[in-house]
């Protein structure tokens, strides 16, 4: 059976295949669109899962999309219902999408693969995570913890797990979020949201806790059991553009600071208080779990499973025996959810306890893959220098090369599926090279110097290196790094503040380790990834170090690489010393220089090229417009005729002989049409919002109804609500 799952529409679009339970393929629309966090129908996503498998769209028994977008709708009608007149601006910028194409999925999924006559599965937003956190997960019972922005209504759930059931008992909602809480103060420093908050993370370590209070006593009610209530009187996401108000601004002294502008040591403070905020939700969030289900094992998804600190401190405080972390745990891992969702909740299929404690994600190495031959003839077409290795060489040279400081872009096996670079996409460096931090980050990445790297370790080395005495295989959990390989700092450095901390080496794999001594662990078994781990045991025999530097392959702003000519492209416009391509090096000083051929170009407003049969086709239909109007004109006054009589004529001839020529004609006349189009469609949409939506939102101000339960409740123990538990597939069948 052969189920394909679906995200699409907000951000990180992805696609999966499950075949008899097992997946198959997955991957983010990004990779292949070049797009960072597309979020448009991940089409060349859903052509590489059914060419992995072999298939044809109408072998498809089932299609499962990761939310009911009717339901989510609703939700952004009552919101604009609870705000208006306010919310103007966010209503007119939303509804084109969800008007055009958001609310007909089922319409779009069937013209995007035509032949599929099956049925179209609508699982809810965190019923995908929940999915996706318990079924791929090596535990035969556990319990689930999803946390995001929001889905449907729901910003978090938590419900427990077993074999090929699991039950969802209690969710918060909307607007009160822990990921758009987060998302709010990443905004308010200056980074993007839903791409800058790693940043955010990655920041606090320079800053201390002064606001923490500040966040607790003003903008939140925080209960015992880790549900919450958020003051909105702080927050503009709800009905405005921006994700914080001027109250909020008000409270920190400042406006949101300037992207790419210096960053101040407030800004880290800042960030620092929010992460203990965060950290203190997410223990209190698991004690309340332990305490409710009885469960000894824990599986986390949503986005704000990927703030590994936070995953660190609840494996620290030994809440939970195990805890698994779904490693696409953002929008694009509900594809895969959507799909295991329909295999095992809606299906009833057996699902068995995978053997030897390894999970069913299989190292998240679910991505296209590219043999040697393929690579060659790559290769020879586009005249590269390379040289070809058996496979004890491409280790050989490559573990020299990292021994010598060398950056190598690392290509190998089948792309990572959601965020991180695992071994198969990576750029890696020595970590021991106290350098090399800010050498990546500044030359290579392009992006801020204060960005902390992973350390890739191999996993029979876990304990050697860092306080952690299990796998982590997914870069889902920080842990001090093991106090025998700490260096005390001089009392030169620890006078320096802010970012100046950089400068202080504070271990021997200094390269990896972040200035409050943790590291984004890494652990490599043979496993998952035979190949890059037997390039780290090469490295150590070199070195005796059994630690490396692991960072996406990726420019600052891209996507990580997905094809070889994505790695070429990047290695060549950046400060990679050598490229690895499967059973190849390429060595930077041997290649011919790049041409400058605008890769880099924004070329979304260049005229798109249209064949000769589309351009005679506008040619010839612009003549019967035309002549059509010359007619009605000459039948009414018989004056003024010629004119449009003449442009018909114009426009035949152009059509019959050079078409080309109304190229120009036809793209102005589409760019205007597209224009006006707009203008109509503003001024229809708000009359709309004054009329269909104000009058009921005023009327029901008056009589005191808030269908978004703004008010904190300070009588009450828990904001936690009740899921029904009568039928949790939740009418997978519809989007509503």
């Amino acid at each position: 059976m052969n189920i394909l799952g679906i995200s699409a529409f907000y951000h990180d679009s992805a696609a999966c295949l499950v075949q008899d339970g097992r997946i198959v393929a997955a991957a983010q629309e990004e990779r292949f669109s070049r797009v960072k966090h597309d979020f448009r129908f991940p089409t060349q996503a859903v052509e590489y899962c059914l060419r992995e498998a072999g298939l044809g769209a109408e072998q498809l028994d089932y299609i499962a999309f990761y939310e009911k977008p009717w339901i989510k709708f609703e939700r952004l009608l009552e919101t604009y219902l609870t705000y208006a007149p306010s919310g103007l601006a966010s209503f007119l910028k939303s509804m084109p999408l969800w008007l055009k194409e958001k609310l007909w999925i089922g319409d779009k999924i069937k013209s995007e693969l035509p032949g599929y006559n099956g049925n179209i599965i609508y699982t809810e937003h965190h019923q995908s995570h929940a999915a996706a956190a318990f079924f791929p997960s090596p535990f035969e019972r556990a319990a689930i913890l999803t946390n995001d922005g929001v889905g449907e209504w729901a910003t978090a759930s938590w419900g427990t797990g077993r074999d090929n059931k699991f039950q969802i008992g209690n969710e918060m909602r909307f607007p009160h979020s822990l990921g758009l809480l987060y998302s709010a103060f990443t905004h308010y420093l200056g980074f993007k949201v839903n791409s800058g908050e790693y940043k955010v993370m990655g920041l606090a370590p320079y800053g201390q806790p002064k606001y923490v209070q500040t966040i607790l006593d003003n903008m939140i009610d925080l209960k015992e059991d880790s549900s919450f209530r958020l003051n909105m009187d702080y927050f503009n996401y709800c009905q405005g553009l921006t994700m914080t108000s001027d109250k909020f601004h008000r409270l920190f002294e400042g406006s949101p600071r300037q992207p790419e502008s210096d960053l101040t040591q407030k800004d880290m403070d800042l960030a620092r208080s929010l992460q203990e905020v965060t950290g203190e939700i997410m223990l209190r969030q698991a004690r309340h779990l332990r305490h409710e289900t009885g469960e000894k094992n824990l599986c986390l998804a949503g986005g704000v499973a990927l703030n590994c600190v936070a995953n660190g401190q609840i494996l620290r405080q030994n809440i939970f025996d195990q805890i698994w972390i779904q490693p696409a745990a953002g929008d694009a891992g509900g594809a895969l959810g959507a799909a295991l969702f329909t295999w095992y909740q809606l299906l009833g299929n057996n699902r068995r306890t995978p053997e030897n404690n390894h999970d069913f994600q299989q190292g998240s190495c679910l991505g296209p893959s590219w043999n040697s031959n393929e690579i060659n003839n790559w290769l020879k077409n586009e005249n590269y220098p390379a040289h070809r290795h058996e496979e004890n060489a491409i280790l050989e040279k490559t573990a020299e090369a990292i021994s010598s400081g060398k950056v190598i872009g690392w290509f190998s096996g089948r792309m990572e599926y959601g965020p991180r670079a695992l071994g198969d996409r990576s750029i890696i460096g020595d970590a021991r090279d106290p350098d090399m931090q800010t050498r990546i980050n500044l030359k290579v990445k392009k992006r801020e110097s204060f960005r902390p790297f992973a350390p890739a370790v191999l996993a029979e080395d876990t304990a050697e290196y860092f306080d952690l005495d299990r796998e982590s295989p997914y870069m889902m959990l920080v842990s001090p790094v093991h106090e025998k390989h700490l260096i005390e700092p001089t009392e030169a450095q620890k006078q320096l503040s802010g970012l100046d901390r950089l400068k202080s080496i504070r271990s021997d794999i200094p390269a990896v380790t972040h200035i409050d001594y943790s590291a984004r662990v890494q652990t490599v078994n043979r496993h998952d990834n035979p190949r890059f781990h037997a390039l780290i045991s090469r490295f150590r025999e070199k070195t005796g170090c059994g630690v490396i530097i692991n960072t996406s392959f990726n420019r600052r702003g891209e996507p990580i690489v997905c094809s070889p000519e994505d790695a070429y492209n990047c290695f060549m416009q950046t400060e990679i010393d050598l490229l690895v391509l499967e059973d190849f090096i390429l060595y930077k000083e041997e290649q011919p220089a790049p041409t400058n051929n605008n890769q880099d170009k924004d070329k979304t407003d260049m005229p798109a090229k249209k064949t000769k049969a589309e351009l005679r086709n506008y040619g010839l239909t612009m003549a019967t417009v035309l002549a059509l109007m010359g007619s009605f004109m000459w039948w009414l006054e018989k004056t003024a005729w010629p004119v449009p009589a003449g442009l018909a004529l114009i426009f035949l001839l152009s059509a019959l002989v050079r078409p080309k020529i109304l190229a120009p004609i036809e793209w102005g006349w589409m760019k205007a049409a597209e224009v006006l189009g707009r203008m109509m469609t503003g001024i229809i949409l708000t009359v709309a919002f004054y009329t269909i939506i104000t009058i009921p939102a005023l009327f029901m101000r008056i009589i005191g109804r808030d269908p978004l339960y703004r008010k904190f409740d300070h009588d009450t123990n828990s904001y936690w609500i009740a899921v029904k538990t009568d039928d949790q597939s939740g009418r997978p069948d519809k989007p509503f």
